[in-house]
């Protein structure tokens, strides 16, 4: 018999019992089991679950269970614990979403971002309608509407899904506040991420691990994530009903993109369909059902060409993304499909790919100033340069590197690439070429890139920025060699750039190199009908290594104060760049002997704008709109104080500065022209690789 005094005992029964007593119930024996807790309603008194009934131990209704669950990222009905608890017992469910206006009118989310929400939104009430369901798509700020809702619709049970990011708490203390207020219940689940953030912090005594590996020897002393739970089915929705009004379409109907003020007649066929169903069946296919095929598809090192870097029908990054897969689901998915190839238990490595997402997501999740250089602790502040044209030409694909405008270009139409392209162009924009600020690289895949969130997004740029994280900034992606060793032939370039396509191999990744008659022939003249290169790279990337080792060095609590001996004087990388670009090579790199703001890049003027190759300006050059949570920054071209990161013992240098590993790895990872790697560097691979990976100072978008 249940104890009425204990708040942890549930009482399940059939709802065609709810006219008799408790009492009467318990002695006909048709209590399966289950729970009976203090009413939120009636101080002092005692409530049951009866088939959507609020009950005193008397047996008398006090109020129905009338659910919201209220969606936000974790857009599916699968593994969906919050959603499940809105259903449990309910006699009504209504599902929402919130169209923030901040969210819809004035963040800088480019149309393909807005085409797979409202498509996962479509799928999502598609699968609910299934259930004798929908979902109610709200127009509206949560805190202004949520309290009519519970009116309204007499709610006494509000559910959705844990966010660890900042704004999310914040927003979520917010409305748990009114929700209290107007009598609701509230139950969160996590389901977003793997582990419980918090518990991650309180292993690593209250704080974030700031290095991959600390991260890793933390998650590996903690229970293997929660399995996956059961989607939601008639079955477990009982009784449970959604009230739908005849006008429902009109007022919560999910939008078209034209009704948001998208011109969508010349928008091409989504790459990536969104939605749940669509994530399923990349899922299958990405690893099944041909077990040894699925393995050596995604796990085994594939042969580089251009198809890498173009969209797979098989990726899951945007759907992880927004909720619209499961990282549980995934997770143990992969799992499975190791133990029938192997025969054994995975290690932690397998799961890198979710695991970097979790850091990013831990990293930040007590740091609101996570995606700004300003006020961010674990960011060091560099004095990067503010240049609108620059910065213009290098979100709208005109920089006149064409792997560079070829990455850009498929970024923009079709909101994604590859993680090997987004370091390539993230090094190019920050510590490589440009010396932008990270934080503007951030908004524009922030507006272009599908599987952009604030935490993962802003941490990849920390990394490749070297602000934080990752410090080897001696490795410099070529905007030349670097694409040519993926896709020797160009055939990525002449996909995304067509008015190179006639250019030969030899020349595609350096056209201002071909003969004047090679361009006439390829019906492309560099200058003309393709910019020329907007920077001297080997030029740039020597002097901001400069730069970069003038800042660490401003860091003394750290080793290796003569770092740019690390990159050896004949640095391949800078080599095979200015034999591309015609320039003369020093014998070594040379160190200026002005200051760090004294640095300027000598840029190439590019020839006269012929009508060829105009485009409309990049409208979110230096003017994205923020957060009505956060602040911008203010960034200055001079006048920078070096901060010094919270915990310095995540950097880790070579005791003396000497040369080695850093520089073998340096020669490996930067451009090497035609020839690929060094022979040294080939040789000492293993070792690097190793080392990174016990270091933990690897950079990985999700992906």
């Amino acid at each position: 018999m249940a104890s009425y005094g204990v708040a942890t005992v549930i009482i399940r029964v059939s709802g065609d019992a709810t006219n008799q007593t408790a009492d009467e119930l318990i002695r006909r024996g048709k209590i399966a089991g289950a729970l009976c807790k203090p009413s939120l309603f009636w101080p002092g008194s005692v409530e049951l679950d009866f088939g959507g009934l609020r009950c005193n131990a008397s047996g008398r209704s006090i109020m129905p269970i009338n659910s919201i669950h209220w969606f936000r990222k974790g857009l599916r009905l699968h593994d969906n614990p919050a959603l499940l608890e809105a259903a449990r017992g309910s006699q009504t469910l209504r599902c929402v979403y919130f169209l923030d206006p901040w969210f819809a009118g004035a963040s800088n989310r480019g149309i393909n971002r807005w085409r797979f929400l409202l498509q996962c939104l479509e799928d999502l009430d598609s699968s609910l309608r299934k259930l004798n369901s929908c979902l109610f798509v709200i127009r509206g700020q949560p805190a202004n509407i949520f309290p009519r809702l519970f009116k309204e619709w007499k709610v006494s049970r509000l559910t959705f899904e844990c966010d660890s990011e900042p704004f999310g708490k914040e927003r979520d203390a917010a409305i748990k506040k009114l929700a209290s207020e107007a009598g609701v219940e509230v139950i969160t689940k996590i389901s977003h991420t793997l582990y419980d953030l918090d518990r991650i912090m309180e292993l690593n005594s209250s704080q974030p691990p700031l290095t991959y590996k600390r991260f890793q020897t933390l998650v590996s002393s903690m229970e293997p994530p929660e399995p996956p739970l059961e989607p939601l089915t008639r079955e477990l929705l009982g009784n449970c009903v959604t009230p739908v009004s005849e006008n429902h379409k009109e007022r919560y109907g999910v939008p078209l993109l034209d009704e948001l003020g998208f011109d969508t007649e010349s928008l091409a066929p989504a790459v990536w369909p969104g939605g749940e169903s669509e994530a399923l069946m990349r899922l299958e296919r990405h690893l099944g059902p041909d077990s040894t095929a699925a393995w050596q598809e995604n796990f085994e090192r594939p042969k580089m060409n251009s198809s890498p870097l173009l969209a797979s029908p098989l990726g899951l990054s945007p759907y992880l993304r927004f909720g619209c897969l499961s990282c549980r689901l995934f997770y143990y998915k992969l799992t499975e499909l190791f133990k029938k190839v192997k025969n054994g238990s995975p290690s932690i490595s397998l799961y890198d790919k979710l695991l970097w997402r979790e850091f990013f997501y831990t990293a930040a999740s007590n740091n609101p100033r996570f995606d700004r250089m300003e006020g961010n602790p674990i960011c060091i502040r560099i004095p990067w340069d503010r240049n609108p044209e620059a910065l213009a030409k290098w979100a709208e694909a005109k920089t006149g590197f064409p792997w560079i405008d070829a990455i850009m270009t498929q970024l923009r139409q079709e909101g994604w690439i590859h993680h090997l392209a987004r370091h390539a162009v993230a090094c190019f924009l920050t510590r490589g070429d440009l010396w932008i600020s990270w934080e503007e690289g951030m908004k524009v895949f922030e507006e272009l890139l599908l599987d952009a969130d604030w935490s993962v997004n802003a941490g990849s740029w920390l990394c490749h920025s070297c602000s934080s994280f990752f410090q080897q900034f001696f490795h410099c992606y070529c905007p030349v060699g670097f694409g040519r060793r993926i896709d020797p032939n160009g055939d990525f370039i002449r996909r995304y750039l067509p008015i190179l396509q006639d250019f030969p191999a030899k020349y595609i990744y350096d056209p201002w190199n071909a003969p004047e008659e090679v361009q006439r022939a390829a019906k492309c003249v560099i200058g003309v009908d393709y910019p020329k290169p907007m920077v001297n790279h080997a030029e740039a990337s020597r002097l901001n290594i400069e730069r970069m080792r003038q800042i660490y060095q401003q860091l003394s609590r750290y080793r290796g104060l003569s770092l740019l001996a690390t990159v050896p004087s004949n640095h391949m990388e800078v080599v095979s760049v200015s034999e591309a670009q015609g320039a003369a090579v020093p014998p070594t790199c040379r160190r200026t002997q002005s200051s760090t703001s004294s640095h300027r890049v000598r840029r190439e003027q590019p020839g006269p704008s012929r009508p060829k190759y105009r485009g409309t300006r990049h409208r979110h050059a230096l003017n994205h709109r923020t957060s009505p949570y956060t602040t911008q920054s203010n960034l200055t071209e001079n006048g920078h104080e070096f901060a010094v990161p919270q915990q310095p013992g995540r950097l880790f240098w070579p005791i003396g500065g000497g040369a080695g590993k850093r520089e073998t790895e340096a020669e490996h990872n930067g451009c090497h022209g035609d020839d690929g790697p060094s022979t040294s560097s080939s040789a000492l691979k293993a070792q690097v690789d190793k080392k990174r990976r016990e270091d933990g100072e690897g950079v990985a978008f999700s992906s």
